[in-house]
């Protein structure tokens, strides 16, 4: 059996981040980015903005192999009571129960940060994250139709919550 662990992100990891985030841009509706980042731009995306959040690499038997974010949901104050929740893959570790282990762990972390509330912003396009948060508890709030554009086609979006108190 692989071990799976999660440690707190340092810049060692930076371009193992930087060409999985770049995968995604490149190739799929994932992220609504067009162009692949610098090391630099990929830096302010996967490093918390405060202490309140939280970035780690996910390992299978000390080998990187994706991320997860915990991040600000909304710049108010009033909303540092909810996070959102991100996971990237890296593609040769798609489909081993990855994403389900780093959805669990992150939302431990959430818990022991005394978080209310976990967004989880998805790409309708995304039917293995639609699928996940679904089983994982979380209830679709919010539908956005033809938010975005990219592959020259429109683009819909969902919003999952999951309240942890």
């Amino acid at each position: 059996m692989k071990e799976i662990t999660f440690e707190s992100y340092s810049d060692i990891y930076l371009e193992n981040v930087r060409n999985t985030y770049n995968y995604y841009v490149d190739h799929t509706t994932v992220t609504y980015d067009l162009y692949p980042y610098t090391s630099e731009q990929i830096k302010t995306l996967i490093e918390p903005l405060s202490d309140l959040y939280r970035s780690y690499v996910v390992l299978v038997d000390g080998q990187y192999a994706g991320y997860v974010l915990l991040t600000q949901h909304k710049k108010r104050p009033a909303f540092n009571v909810t996070a959102e929740v991100s996971i990237y893959l890296d593609q040769a570790f798609i489909g081993q129960g990855l994403g389900r282990k780093s959805a669990e762990f992150i939302e431990r972390v959430a818990r022991e940060l005394n978080f209310h509330s976990l967004i989880a912003a998805i790409c309708t396009e995304n039917t293995g994250s639609v699928a996940l948060f679904d089983k994982l508890g979380y209830k679709q709030v919010a539908y956005y139709q033809e938010i975005a554009s990219k592959f020259d086609r429109w683009l819909d979006s969902v919003s999952y919550q999951k309240i942890l108190d």
